[in-house]
């Protein structure tokens, strides 16, 4: 064999030995890229998973919306709903509530319906019209035509600041009467002197918060 002939069969064997070497490394550097696509397509729809949805009203608890048994028989629309009291200012919102009729009847009678609503900011402990039939019937009628005796009655109910549920925990406020109230509780649960619940409370008018009570409280 001449020299020639052995350096071509060199040649042929050492290129046989390489190409199975370099098809192969483009065969992994092919699934690598297949991989690496494969990777990231998988972490981007994981990101996108993990991506924060907007929230919406359904489902979530409004801290500030009102609470109690009686708010069910406050009506869905209208004046007299919760949307259409805080429109308006105490008196004119009580007005258009039928659980506040026989109040609104009292605080006509006093003379205070202007004061109220002429006020920047107060708390109402409104009894409802059950707390009312609860005095007997001549004693009603006696306050009723009383607008001294009345006026200090309806005016002890009222503080001249908006009180959240959270300060009436353990608090002690002064009212208009110049007489102070005391409330506890806690959740959804608030109790007034000790003597009165709150039955519908934290409810929002334009320039008051109302809590509706089932009894009257007394100076």
């Amino acid at each position: 064999m001449n020299v020639n002939r052995m350096r071509r069969t060199t040649v042929a064997l050492v290129a046989a030995a390489v190409l199975p070497l370099g098809l192969a490394a483009c065969s992994s550097d092919d699934e690598d890229t297949s991989a690496d696509s494969s990777d990231s397509q998988t972490s981007q729809e994981e990101t996108t998973d993990e991506q924060p949805t907007e929230d919406t009203d359904e489902g979530m608890t409004d801290a500030s919306a009102p609470f109690g048994p009686a708010c069910a028989g406050v009506p869905a629309d209208g004046a007299g709903s919760f949307n259409g009291m805080a429109q308006d200012p105490v008196a004119t919102a009580a007005s258009n509530n039928p659980e506040l009729a026989t109040l609104v009847t009292a605080v006509t009678a006093a003379g205070l319906g202007d004061t109220l609503n002429n006020s920047e900011a107060l708390t109402v402990f409104a009894p409802v019209n059950d707390a009312f039939a609860q005095i007997p019937e001549a004693d009603l009628t006696a306050l009723l035509a009383d607008e001294a005796a009345l006026t200090d009655v309806l005016t002890y109910h009222v503080v001249g600041e908006r009180l959240t549920p959270e300060d009436l925990a353990n608090g002690e406020f002064e009212t208009l009467q110049g007489g102070t109230v005391t409330t506890s509780g806690s959740g959804e649960s608030f109790t007034v002197n000790d003597s009165a619940s709150v039955v519908c409370g934290n409810v929002q008018t334009a320039n008051a918060t109302v809590y509706l009570i089932d009894s009257v409280l007394m100076p």
